[in-house]
């Protein structure tokens, strides 16, 4: 879902129509609409194209453009999107919920699961 709502943003900020974009990609508009509304993903090849077009790394296309260190024994870098550290960020303003799902996040998944339907 960040993939459509990022490359939607790019298009309108680069000043370019769906047509535009997909001829210069090489897709139809139409492939274009569907990657914006999230009802289908571009190949590969595509994404790479789209990178390319609008002048960013396919890494912050998909949302992982943020490097996070981890801690711990395994120490490593992850990267998140933007989208996802103001999340968690949120998150641990509102500190019951935040505990719950770090003691057991299995079951804070069920319940957020169970409320969405």
């Amino acid at each position: 879902m960040l993939l459509s709502k990022r490359l939607k943003e790019l298009r309108i900020n680069s000043g370019l129509t769906q047509r535009e974009l997909g001829e210069r990609v090489n897709v139809t508009k139409v492939s274009i609409c569907c990657y914006e509304n999230g009802t289908r993903t571009p190949t590969l090849d595509t994404l790479t194209k789209l990178g390319k077009v609008l002048d960013v790394d396919v890494d912050y296309l998909l949302g992982y453009d943020t490097p996070v260190k981890t801690k711990g024994k395994n120490k490593k870098i992850v990267n998140m999107a933007k989208e996802e550290i103001e999340f968690i960020k949120e998150l641990r303003k509102l500190e019951d919920i935040h505990q719950l799902i770090i003691d057991n996040p299995k079951r804070a998944i069920e319940l957020i699961s169970k409320g969405l339907e």
